[in-house]
């Protein structure tokens, strides 16, 4: 009698199995996770937001793959505004290695980026003879916040709001945000120079 039920018990489970599998429920491997796909999914659509350089071009963050991304929000009558200087100076010492920096002109502190685009690349090209990468003035928080910039503040692994010219946001060759620092951090102190040079060894 018990070999007869514990027959009847293994023909149940195997039917049980066999219409599961027929109906395509099968446990899902971790590549068909829908959540992981989502996960994957976030951490690569910002690359894809469209921006505009400051001379007009359709430029998006997937232009630079493969490369680290210093992103700035940038100003011309700032009291951080000498940190071009360093800005340059980094690009031009690691841009072969592959890091390009990122200028965001925006006006949204102290009516410090009152400018054009055209007379911000004057400035910033004449004065500190910027030749990284710049953008077109956008606005880095508020209700008209640059969904990019609305990315980097309220969905990144490192949220919170800007909260004056000159932030910085490091990502790096894979496009992961790794790191962030305030405005009162240079682009040149050496905590920002480590974990640059640990993203180009990525």
């Amino acid at each position: 009698m018990y070999r007869i039920k514990y027959s009847l018990v293994a023909a149940c489970a195997a039917l049980s199995f066999a219409l599961a599998v027929g109906a395509g429920n099968t446990p899902a491997s971790p590549s068909a996770n829908p959540k992981i796909g989502a996960e994957k999914a976030m951490t690569t659509d910002y690359l894809s937001i469209p921006l505009k350089t400051i001379d007009g071009h359709n430029a998006t963050l997937a232009d630079f793959k493969g490369k680290a991304m210093l992103i700035v929000n940038v100003a011309s009558k700032c009291g951080h505004t000498p940190q071009y200087d360093g800005l340059e100076k980094l690009y031009e010492t690691y841009k072969k290695q592959g890091l390009v920096v990122i200028g965001f002109p925006a006006n949204n502190f102290g009516d410090q980026e009152p400018g054009t685009n055209e007379e911000i690349k004057t400035f910033c090209t004449t004065k500190y003879h910027v030749t990284f990468p710049m953008m077109a003035k956008v606005s880095v928080k508020g209700e008209d916040i640059h969904p990019l910039f609305g990315w980097l503040t309220e969905k990144s692994p490192l949220p919170g709001g800007i909260k004056w010219n000159f932030s910085k946001f490091l990502l790096d060759k894979t496009g992961q945000l790794v790191a962030r620092y305030p405005s009162e951090v240079g682009p040149l102190d050496k905590q920002v120079t480590d974990k640059i040079e640990a993203a180009l060894k990525k």
